[in-house]
């Protein structure tokens, strides 16, 4: 079952919360495990929350909109009194005093929290590279990387382990992920989500976001978790909308500009059919498909690269003074260089975004409601081609990665991962569509529509 169908079936009466948490246990035991998707499981007060969700169903007590779903996050969401462990050896004892936003939110929605996921070092590898925890493996094929840093929450949704999961995305850390696993990963606008109580990465770039298995099951997760908090004076004060509300599959008037430069070169023949059979789905659900200008992604990743270096090295500095060796040297030789960008630089590049952010507009929104983009220009790699060779071989697999992802959030705007089949190496493809500011419900009703007359997110992986 999905989320959605799931909770369906708790109200119902068909299904416990207990029976539900009691297999999702088990499968990250025996599953997840093995995957490196799990730091630690929540086994006895999860189990017993369950139970008393049941209880209260059988009260008739009023229940939240994921009342009994079992739930697990990467493990940089703070719960007061519980590890969290950023995926790294520094702070593998470190217990924060505060609950993370988010996860109060979902505590509050009825949501039960059974376990940490695990994550790329300090969240800081597209591919799900762990030295300490071991990286994150494929669902579809343990060989093969499962995109990162939010690897072990796609693991979990994906093998079918947990209903949906919470991730951050710096520069494509929620769509990474699911886009290799074959879910749905939605990173909202900027500010969209309350980040208060999660380990910080790039404070101008992070975005709390879900993953999950369809667009209708993310629709939930963030009418939940998003809107303004106190507790965290960056997050916006928009008004939440009810993402679930006009998921009716018709996209009549929506406008889709897809710049088809995009398609040629960078993306290899299978992948850029991927593309199109997608477009096509869109197109036969109303959607007016516009042929547009491909956006120069260049100083927007080069400037968002500059902003993330500075301040990862800002938050990493104390520990890199005292703990230099406790890095994994792949991730350390990423945030080290932002010690040696001055101040100046550093003002220029936040300085740029508004520019950039209107020269990005003026290409792709000025006839278009939303922007299809590719996720990965090509099929989804083994681990061993993400870690072995000559340095620049690695450096340009992993800049390759991200090369359609990091953009969108230097430039803060929302944008989410779908499911569009398979490659010939048996693991999965997506799209990805970008909007305007705060256009998370019009991603999400896109993004439903094509889930409404395609299955590959009903797909099962061999796990």
């Amino acid at each position: 079952m999905t989320l959605t169908e799931a909770s369906d079936a708790l109200a119902r009466g068909d299904i416990t919360s207990e029976a539900l948490t009691a297999t999702a246990l088990d499968r990250l035991e025996q599953t997840g495990k093995p995957l490196n998707a799990v730091i630690a499981l929540n086994r006895e007060n999860a189990l017993e929350q369950a139970r008393d969700c049941d209880k209260a169903r059988a009260r008739g007590d009023r229940c939240g909109v994921l009342h009994g779903i079992p739930l697990a996050h990467k493990d940089l969401f703070y719960r007061a009194g519980r590890v969290s462990t950023y995926g790294s050896a520094i702070r593998e004892g470190f217990v924060p005093s505060v609950t993370a936003t988010a996860l109060t939110r979902l505590d509050n929605a009825g949501a039960l929290d059974i376990a940490t996921l695990a994550l790329s070092e300090f969240a800081f590898s597209p591919t799900g590279f762990n030295r300490r925890f071991g990286s994150g493996r494929n669902p579809w094929n343990s060989k093969h990387i499962a995109g990162g840093s939010s690897s072990g929450s796609a693991i979990a949704t994906a093998g079918r382990m947990v209903f949906g999961a919470l991730g951050t995305d710096t520069g494509g850390s929620i769509r990474h992920p699911a886009a290799a696993c074959g879910v749905v990963g939605l990173k909202p606008t900027l500010g969209r989500v309350s980040r208060f109580g999660v380990g910080p990465l790039s404070a101008s770039l992070d975005c709390v976001g879900p993953i999950a298995r369809t667009a209708r099951d993310c629709a939930r997760l963030l009418s939940v978790i998003a809107g303004q908090d106190a507790a965290d004076p960056s997050a916006s004060l928009a008004d939440v909308p009810d993402y679930e509300a006009t998921l009716d599959g018709n996209l009549t008037g929506l406008r889709i500009a897809v710049p088809r430069a995009f398609h040629d070169a960078p993306l290899i023949a299978e992948v850029a059919q991927k593309l199109e059979a997608s477009i096509e789905v869109l197109r036969a659900r109303g959607a007016q498909i516009i042929d547009c200008p491909a956006p120069d992604l260049g100083p927007a990743n080069a400037l968002g690269q500059a902003v993330m270096a500075v301040e990862a090295a800002a938050v990493h500095r104390p520990w890199l003074a005292e703990r230099r060796d406790d890095y994994a040297e792949v991730v350390r030789s990423r945030i080290e260089p932002g010690l040696f960008l001055s101040a100046t630089q550093y003002m220029n590049a936040l300085r740029a975004r508004r520019q950039v952010l209107q020269d990005y507009m003026n290409v792709v929104f000025a006839q278009a409601d939303l922007v299809h983009l590719p996720m990965f220009a090509s099929a989804v790699p083994t681990i061993a081609q993400t870690t072995e060779g000559p340095p620049e071989i690695i450096a340009a697999s992993l800049s390759a990665l991200t090369a359609f992802t990091r953009s969108l959030n230097f430039l803060g705007l929302p944008a989410i991962s779908v499911p569009a089949g398979f490659t010939e190496n048996g693991l999965p493809a997506a799209f990805q569509l970008a909007g305007r500011p705060f256009a998370e419900a019009t991603l999400l009703h896109a993004a439903d529509a094509y889930q409404m007359d395609t299955d590959w997110h009903r797909k099962l992986p061999p796990v």
